[in-house]
């Protein structure tokens, strides 16, 4: 299994989609093996499988988007300017490749100061509002190739490392997409007593409008939402981030509902699933924020899998973790579709 889904994750995050511009299609045509798929007007796809008339319906969550850049302004001498589309890390902008999606993909580099002429100053990261990008073309040919409003992406080039671990850019949230892939796939082979929908929501770098709209409509009586959250690496303290390889990430917090967080560690121990255990004081930052307050209320429990790097070109994830997060809820759901309460 971990060759097959190494390969649906580095498809995954090789389909470019800044929010608001998701790789529906991708995503959709994946999702269409296991479930009933529908993509709404916000670009949230969404799948149901499962038994419609159950007693019990869940909602799985993964967002789709990937942070990115669009392009503000075009200069007379060729050179780009840009703004963030999520919470892009200018510390690695300098020097580096990217992609503009104008009429057609264009390659193009961050401009870079030489430290010759830096005066002692190349360790700052400059604002994004002073950096440019450099795409090779006068400023005519630019600003006909490249209209205001193209989207763009760091370049990344996937990697497979030791221990069976990924590198690559857009693993937040793409390795999420994946474990609930490889959800939807267990599922069809156990037929659960339960309504499952699955969604791959859009805009959630940008504010969570997308599972906002969705969980709305969609209205499930439980949402597990699927994100990325920090492993252990230099610089990262040891008591806000996981191993990894040591199992997905059991989010609790104010936000959660206890329930639901205390039925996904009894599912873990039952299963002898590896987890670990992230704390939270307030507000999760994940899709789990919006959709708790979705019309009535959705009782809403986290998983995450742990990461390095997070919003470079280079984040680094573990395919056990994947593959565990995927064997968690596929047990939390066949359990809970046999359940009453």
């Amino acid at each position: 299994m971990s060759q097959g889904l190494k390969k649906l994750i580095f498809n995954l995050c090789d389909a470019p989609g800044t929010s608001g511009q998701e790789p529906v299609d991708v995503a959709a045509r994946e999702l269409r093996k296991y479930a009933e798929v529908r993509i709404d007007h916000n670009n949230n796809v969404i799948g149901e499988l499962g038994n419609p008339d159950s007693h019990y319906h869940i909602m799985l969550d993964a967002h789709l988007d990937q942070i990115g850049f669009i392009i503000t302004s075009v200069d007379e001498k060729g050179f780009l300017r840009f703004a963030p589309v999520g919470g892009l890390d200018r510390r690695v902008m300098a020097g580096s490749p990217v992609t503009v999606f104008g009429k057609e993909p264009v390659t193009g580099i961050v401009c870079c100061m030489p430290p010759h002429l830096s005066d002692g100053g190349e360790d700052k990261a400059l604002p994004f509002d002073k950096m440019a990008l450099d795409v090779g073309l006068t400023g005519e040919a630019a600003k006909e190739r490249i209209p205001l409003g193209s989207r763009g992406i760091l370049y990344s080039q996937p990697q497979e490392l030791l221990n069976n671990r990924l590198s690559v850019g857009a693993l937040d949230d793409r390795c999420g997409v994946a474990a609930l892939l490889r959800t939807a796939e267990i599922l069809s082979g156990e037929k659960p007593d339960a309504r499952v929908t699955v969604l791959f929501s859009a805009q959630e770098e940008t504010g969570g409008s997308g599972v906002t709209t969705a969980a709305y409509q969609i209205y499930p009586q439980e949402a597990i939402m699927v994100d990325v959250s920090f492993a252990k690496q230099p610089g990262v303290a040891s008591v806000t981030a996981a191993e990894l390889g040591k199992g997905p990430m059991i989010g609790v917090s104010p936000a959660l509902n206890p329930k639901v967080t205390e039925l996904l560690f009894e599912t873990a121990k039952k299963e002898k699933i590896p987890y670990q255990t992230e704390v939270m004081g307030g507000a999760t930052g994940t899709n789990a924020d919006e959709a708790a307050v979705a019309k009535g209320g959705v009782a809403c429990g986290l998983v995450s899998i742990p990461q390095r790097n997070m919003h470079t070109p280079a984040e680094i994830i573990s395919l056990d973790d994947v593959e565990n997060t995927a064997r968690l809820l596929a047990s939390y759901i066949m359990d809970r579709g046999c359940r009453r309460d």
